[in-house]
Formats: structure tokens, C-alpha cells, sequence
């Protein structure tokens, strides 16, 4: 109650059984098409292949990244999006689980809703207490420790609500412990063997709730062992295991999970605690709901960059030579910074995934088309600088200036696509 009452846990009965239907053969389509795939992370400057398969569904022009590796959503139907799916079946799967994350929307609006009403009464409950045994204590005081007691617990509004619990995304999980070569043992409870390792999930918006949706294939083995009498947690079912950051003292917790069961991390609960998945006999699917930070993350945004970058070129009206408008230290390296986020950041990922996305959609090629377009006139951006730092009619100071500037970036550049190409 006190160290996990930020964990809410949903049984699949609570439910509507259409929405597990849809749901459900939603998974089982997109493994047909052969849309999850397992992602090359890095992690301490080496690569690792996950052992669970993915694939990110959500708003148009989303991002989510991970471990160094920025995944690209295949968008759900939204309306005013002109989105053209391989086939009917995946935009049915698309359209269940925009469903699915509205629904879970509404679900985490009111378990935080109820978490609020919650506490506002503990603290009324408590201070109420505290009055009755302390009548020495003056009038004045009583309203200073009242009003410290009210602030602990400020009911927030809709709109803040709204945004931490609005999902713009859902990571699919799929994992299936048989093709998993090696799984590691949970080394601090003793909770057997996980399929994903001890940790917090990345990318999200402060304090927003994370809702999964778990379905495990269960079938007669899990049966079997459900009959058993076991201590401790039960090998042949999935588990979803909690503990305290940086705590072994505190009793890890490890819930069962079946068929349709919900569980939603509200609040802070993804920063204060971490989270692991115990591994179960059978293939398992989750879908991941989250209020991803798409502050960095989104087309809307790294187009925005480019047209800031290209404010500076310009083309002769007669000519037609393209030149700088300005060659000031701090525009430059603004620009240039520019040409390394459009290359690191979205074109390089998204080929390094190879033909991936388009198992479902060819939505993502028209804007990666236009960010390459804008990449080459960047490209053009940086030569023109190194023909102005050329000259010599140039000021010294200003020169030198520039050239310090430019080399830093153009030094990362360099160094980033080694490590790409390595890659």
C-alpha cells in the first residue's frame, strides 16, 4: 500500500470483451505480416540485437527512441492523414489499438483522478487527528501546520491530467522464451528468469502514466502448473516485476499476468521504481501505451529546424549562385548542428532499419524524401562556408573565429559517420 500504491492492476473481466477480441487479433495479424522486429541498441558503445520483436504504432510523424536507436511509428488512422496501408487487415490492427489507447486513456484519467481523491482525504483524515490530540497547541499554529498539510496535496486540473495520460504511442512487444537463446535470472529476488532486465522506461513526458495491455498465449502446460502447488512465483505464467530504484531491501513485487490483464504505472512510479518481465512458457504480446516526448521527436519539428537552418541561403535572382545571407560564428553553428541532428538523428536511423516499415505502411518515404532534400542543400550550406573561410579579404579574428567553430562540428560529423558505417 505504501511503497506500490502507484501501481494499479486491472484483471482482463474488467474489460470489454469486443475490445479483447479486436485487440487480440490485432497481435496475432501484425505477426502474420511480419511487422514486429527485434531492434539493434547500444548501449555503452556496443551494439546488441533485443531478444523481444517490436513495432511502434501511434501519431502521425512520432518518434520514440530508446537506447540510442529512434523508432518510427506506423500511424494509426487519423483523421486528415492520407495513410495507405499493405493491406486491410494491418489498418484493422491499427484502428483496435487506437481504440485500445483510448480506452486506457480514460482508464488512467480515472484511477488518477481516484489516486487525488484519495490522498486529499488521507491528508484531511490526518490532519483532523492531529487536532483532536493536540489541543494545547495555539490557533496560529494549527493554521500554519494545515496549511503545509494542504499543499502536500494541490487536486490537479483536467488539462494537466489530459497531458500526462494523453498516449501519443504504443509500443507492441512480442516475445516468445523458446527463440530466446539466453535469458538472465532476476538477481536480486530470486523471481527466475526475465525476458526484459531491471529499468525505466525512456522518453516520456514528466510524470505521465505508462497503461499495458498483456496478452500471453496461455495453453495446456500453464494449465498444468497452475495446478501445482509452487513457492514463489509460477515459471509457466509472464509476470510483470516491480521494485524500488536503487532498493534490494524493499520485497520486490512480481504479478501475474494472463490473458487481457491491465496494469498502469501512474504518476511518478516509472522514476522512483523500475520495472522487469519475468518470462513465462508461452509466446506473450504487450502493448506498451505511452506520452512519449516528442518535444525533439516529431516531422513537425525537425522540419521546422531545416527551415530555420536554410533561412541562411540564398539564390541569386539572376545567376541563380546560391551564397550565405551571413556568416556570423553562432548562425553558422546553428546550421551546422542542424545538418547533424537531420542526418544522426533521422535519416541515418531510419535507413539503418532497413525496408522495415514498409511490412505495413509507405507513409514514412514522402517526408524522409523531403528531409534528404533538405540534407543536400545543407550539404551545399557547409561548402559554401568552407569557400568563404577561404578568402583572404576576410577579417583574421572573425576568421579564426568561425573556423574554431566550424571544425568542432564538422569533427562530430566526421566522427558519427565512422560509427555509422561501422555499424
Amino acid at each position: 500500500k505504501t511503497k506500490y500504491s502507484k501501481l494499479i492492476f486491472r484483471k482482463s473481466d474488467t474489460v470489454p470483451e469486443e475490445l479483447h477480441q479486436t485487440v487480440q487479433e490485432s497481435f496475432l495479424t501484425l505477426r502474420e505480416h511480419n511487422c514486429f522486429f527485434q531492434d539493434l541498441v547500444r548501449i555503452k558503445g556496443k551494439d546488441f540485437l533485443t531478444p523481444v520483436s517490436r513495432i511502434l504504432i501511434g501519431n502521425p510523424g512520432c518518434t520514440y527512441k530508446y537506447l540510442n536507436t529512434r523508432l518510427f511509428t506506423v500511424p494509426w488512422p487519423t483523421e486528415g492523414y492520407d495513410i495507405k496501408y499493405c493491406s486491410p487487415q494491418i489498418h484493422d490492427a491499427c484502428k483496435a489499438l487506437m481504440r485500445l489507447n483510448d480506452y486506457l486513456h480514460i482508464e488512467a484519467v480515472k484511477a488518477l483522478q481516484g489516486q487525488n481523491l484519495f490522498e486529499t482525504k488521507e491528508i484531511k483524515d490526518t490532519t483532523a487527528i492531529d487536532r483532536e490530540q493536540s489541543f494545547a497547541t495555539s490557533l496560529t499554529e494549527q493554521g500554519s501546520v494545515s496549511k503545509d498539510q494542504s499543499s502536500v496535496c494541490v487536486p490537479e486540473d483536467n488539462i494537466s491530467l489530459k497531458n500526462r495520460t494523453s498516449y501519443n504511442l504504443t509500443l507492441l512487444n512480442y516475445m516468445d522464451p523458446l527463440q530466446m537463446r539466453y535469458l538472465k535470472q532476476e538477481p536480486y529476488f530470486g523471481m527466475g528468469n526475465m525476458a526484459v532486465s531491471w529499468h525505466h522506461d525512456e522518453n516520456l513526458v514528466e510524470r505521465s502514466a505508462v497503461a499495458v495491455y498483456s496478452y500471453s498465449c496461455e495453453d495446456s502446460a500453464v494449465e498444468e502448473s497452475n495446478g501445482q502447488e509452487l513457492k514463489g512465483r509460477d515459471p509457466a505464467v509472464w509476470h510483470v516485476g516491480l521494485k524500488v530504484a536503487w532498493d534490494i531491501e524493499t520485497p520486490g513485487l512480481a504479478i501475474p499476468l494472463h490473458q487481457g490483464d491491465i496494469y498502469l504505472m501512474l504518476d511518478d512510479l516509472n522514476t522512483t521504481h523500475q520495472h522487469c518481465v519475468l518470462a513465462g512458457l508461452t509466446p506473450r504480446f504487450s502493448s506498451t501505451h505511452r506520452v512519449a516526448d516528442c518535444s525533439r521527436g516529431t516531422l513537425e519539428y525537425i522540419f521546422g529546424q531545416c527551415e530555420l537552418a536554410l533561412q541562411n541561403l540564398q539564390t541569386d535572382s539572376d545567376s541563380m549562385a546560391l551564397s550565405l545571407k551571413s556568416l556570423e560564428t553562432a548562425v553558422v553553428k546553428q546550421v551546422e548542428e542542424i545538418h547533424n541532428e537531420v542526418e544522426f538523428e533521422w535519416l541515418r536511423q531510419f535507413w539503418f532499419q532497413g525496408k522495415r516499415y514498409l511490412n505495413c505502411t509507405d507513409w514514412w518515404l514522402k517526408p524522409m524524401a523531403k528531409l534528404e532534400e533538405f540534407w543536400r542543400k545543407m550539404e551545399i550550406m557547409t561548402s559554401l562556408v568552407l569557400s568563404e573561410v577561404r578568402k583572404e579579404q576576410q577579417m583574421e579574428e572573425q576568421r579564426n573565429e568561425t573556423i574554431s567553430c566550424f571544425l568542432l562540428v564538422l569533427k562530430e560529423r566526421q566522427k558519427l559517420r565512422k560509427e555509422w558505417t561501422a555499424r
